[in-house]
C-alpha cells in the first residue's frame, strides 16, 4: 500500500509515520508534504496513491483548497484538532477522520474500515468535491453569539459569554448565567448543540449541555463514567458523562 502523508508539524508527521509502520511495516509512505501548494503540484504530478493522511490546518492555508485546485483521486482520512462534533460530515461517502492526537487503535480502526470499503464499493470512496463544500461551511460558520430572554415584563439579551449551562427540566430548557440567573429559552438541548460553539460548550448528558468556564471539577465515577461538578449547580445534582463521551470530554478540556 502507498500513502501520502500531508502534515506541516514534523513531529506530528513523523509520530503518524511511526504509528503506520506499526500497525503495518510493508506500507510506503511515498510523499511527506507540508503545504497546499506543494500538495497541489504533487497531486498534478503524481500517480494517486492508495490513501492520504490529510491534516486540515496547513501553513498556507486550509488543506480543503487543496480539492479546489487539482483532483484528489484517492481516499483520504483526514487528521485534525478540530472537535469531533463540527466534523461529523466526514462520515459521509467514507471519508473517516482522526483526532490529534492520533492514537494507535484509532488509526488501526480506520486502516481496518478503508479496507473494508475498498472490498466493497472502491468507487465511492474518493471525496466528493460538494460535500467537503459542505463541510468548510460547517468549520467556518458562525455560532449563536446571544440569546433573548424574557424576566418579568423585559426582554433582554444574554451574551453566550455569560452562559454557564444550560439544562432540560420538566420538558423545558433553561440556562443559567455565571451571575446565577436563570431563564426560560425556546431551543431544545439539541437544537443548542447546532447552534453553539463547540470549542466553548460541550454536551455533558441527555440533560446538561455545559460551557468550559462552568467547569469546576471532574472526578472518576464508577463504571468507568465522570461526574462533573458546575459553577452554581446544587450538591444534590449528579451530573454524570457517560463512558463512551469520557475520551471526548477530557479532549474537549484539553484544546
Amino acid at each position: 500500500m502507498k500513502v501520502v502523508i500531508i502534515e506541516d508539524e514534523a513531529l506530528a508527521a513523523e509520530r503518524l509515520i511511526d504509528l503506520i509502520h506499526s500497525y503495518d511495516a510493508t506500507i510506503e509512505v511515498v510523499a511527506q508534504l507540508d503545504a497546499v501548494e506543494q500538495a497541489v503540484e504533487w497531486f498534478e504530478q503524481s500517480t494517486p496513491p492508495d490513501l492520504v493522511f490529510m491534516d486540515i490546518q496547513l501553513a498556507d492555508g486550509l488543506s480543503f483548497e487543496i480539492f479546489e485546485k487539482t483532483s484528489v483521486a484517492c481516499p483520504v482520512i483526514f487528521t485534525t484538532a478540530y472537535n469531533e462534533y463540527a466534523l461529523r460530515a466526514f462520515k459521509v461517502n467514507s471519508i473517516d477522520y482522526l483526532l490529534k492526537p492520533v492514537g494507535p487503535q484509532e488509526l488501526h480502526q480506520s486502516f481496518e474500515q478503508f479496507k473494508n470499503l475498498q472490498k466493497t464499493t472502491p468507487a465511492t470512496n474518493i471525496p466528493d468535491p460538494k460535500m467537503i463544500q459542505q463541510v468548510v461551511q460547517m468549520i467556518q460558520k458562525r455560532y449563536k453569539s446571544r440569546f433573548i430572554v424574557k424576566t418579568g415584563h423585559q426582554i433582554i439579551s444574554v451574551p453566550v459569554e455569560d452562559i454557564a449551562y444550560f439544562y432540560s427540566e420538566h420538558k423545558m430548557v433553561f440556562l443559567k448565567t455565571l451571575h446565577q440567573k436563570k431563564h426560560l429559552v425556546d431551543y431544545t438541548l439539541e437544537q443548542l448543540e447546532q447552534l453553539l460553539d463547540p470549542d466553548r460548550f460541550f454536551r455533558l448528558n441527555r440533560k446538561y449541555l455545559a460551557a468550559y468556564p462552568a467547569i469546576r471539577s471532574a472526578t472518576t465515577f464508577s463504571n468507568s463514567r465522570l461526574k462533573v461538578g458546575l459553577l452554581h449547580a446544587t450538591a444534590e445534582e449528579e451530573i454524570l458523562v457517560s463512558r463512551e463521551k469520557v475520551g471526548l470530554f477530557k479532549a474537549w478540556m484539553d484544546q
